[in-house]
């Protein structure tokens, strides 16, 4: 069934196809030949399946050469005409080829044709008043008449199906711009939040080197007078250093251009922040409340600018999309790692509200900076939740120790 399959499906070959077509309708014509000479006194069968063989050699060949199939198939039309045969089993050439230039070539192409295939045959049956000597159509009329209903009836299907064909390749090319254009924006919008986490990170360590400075200078001043004093201010300049050094990889690894404006020297918000987002999500009307369990001990600025924006982001969604709810943030810090989860009772967001999802493409790359992770939907009974999790590297000292 399988081989079967393969034969009949798009993959197989056209021209094989359409010989096992005309073999198979040759065999079904020989059954009415038989049954034609048994009811109607059909002469000579022999003739007439042989015609019918040649005339079936149009249907092998349509898809290879349809124009010649369609010469053929006119000129095969018309033997009756001339030799008295009847036409039994005849018409099914003319109607397959139909068929076929109709839902292959332009409508211009298609109707000429058709109009070659059948306008002989009418024409002679006119003309003559023959209708190819079939006992199946005693009334030149009838036989005019069925084969203009018969053209027609072919026509109207091979360009019903021409039509589809078109509209399918229509909408597969609309689908694929839309891919394209969604793949697009997505990469834009990744590359955008890639600046835009640069740019704050090249801010967080401008600002302990502009630290780093000052304490020199002042360590140096001190260095002769208070010695003890000079010793502090170089060991919170060892460890900004260590701070700045470890941002400035994370910035090399998400850095795209060399062109990127320089920030202003001054502090990204970070965990004190957060509690004041919450107050102005309850100030806007949505009820929030902010947990925290655990110490959150020191943690690198960047990690606690990657929790503020979390929150800012998942906040400002739960503003705009979770409708009459309230939404908690639980914040859990362990000497592993630190949590945070922003949970709602809303609605979500809706089909068609956020078409590429910048927010959510933003959370994912803040929190793999820091390889965490990110986990974002609907909660099992209703409303919608963002869990993120970012590991807290250890203390160097600590390293060292191992």
């Amino acid at each position: 069934m399988g081989a079967v399959r393969r034969f009949f499906g798009r993959r197989g070959d056209p021209f094989a196809q359409d010989v096992v077509l005309a073999l198979a309708w040759l065999a079904v014509g020989a059954f009415f030949e038989v049954v034609a000479q048994q009811a109607f006194g059909v002469s000579d069968p022999g003739a007439q399946f042989v015609y019918d063989a040649l005339g079936l050699v149009a249907v092998a060949i349509r898809r290879r050469a349809l124009w010649v199939a369609v010469a053929w198939t006119g000129l095969h039309i018309l033997v009756p005409f001339f030799v008295g045969w009847d036409l039994v089993n005849g018409g099914i050439a003319v109607i397959v080829v139909t068929y076929t230039a109709a839902a292959n070539l332009p409508i211009r192409q298609a109707f000429l044709a058709a109009a070659a295939m059948w306008a002989p045959g009418i024409v002679f049956a006119v003309v003559f008043g023959r209708t190819g000597g079939t006992a199946f159509y005693p009334d030149t009329k009838i036989f005019v008449l069925f084969n203009l209903m018969s053209a027609l009836v072919c026509f109207t299907v091979g360009r019903t199906v021409a039509t589809r064909r078109a509209y399918i390749a229509a909408l597969e090319d609309r689908a694929r711009t839309a891919e394209n254009t969604q793949a697009a924006l997505t990469e834009k919008a990744v590359a955008e939040e890639r600046r835009r986490i640069a740019r704050e990170l090249h801010d967080v360590v401008a600002h302990h080197v502009s630290v780093m400075g000052v304490l020199a200078t002042g360590s140096r001043r001190m260095l002769g007078r208070d010695p003890a004093a000079a010793d502090e201010a170089l060991a919170t300049i060892e460890e900004t250093g260590r701070t700045a050094l470890r941002e400035m990889r994370r910035l090399l690894s998400v850095l795209r251009t060399a062109t990127e404006p320089a920030g202003e020297l001054a502090p990204q918000p970070g965990l004190g922040g957060i509690e004041g987002l919450v107050e102005q999500i309850r100030e806007a009307g949505l009820p929030a409340s902010l947990h925290v369990s655990g110490e959150p001990g020191i943690l690198d600025p960047g990690v606690s600018l990657t929790l503020y924006r979390i929150v800012q982001e998942a906040l400002t969604n739960a503003l705009k999309h979770a409708g009459a709810a309230t939404v908690e943030v639980r914040l859990s810090f362990t000497p592993a790692d630190v949590t945070v989860e922003i949970c709602d009772t809303g609605r979500g967001p809706q089909l068609g509200t956020a078409a590429v999802g910048h927010g959510l493409l933003g959370m994912r790359e803040r929190v793999m900076l820091y390889g965490g992770t990110l986990r974002t939907g609907p909660r099992p009974g209703g409303g919608y939740r963002v869990h993120a999790r970012i590991p807290i590297e250890a203390p160097v000292e600590r390293q060292l120790a191992n």
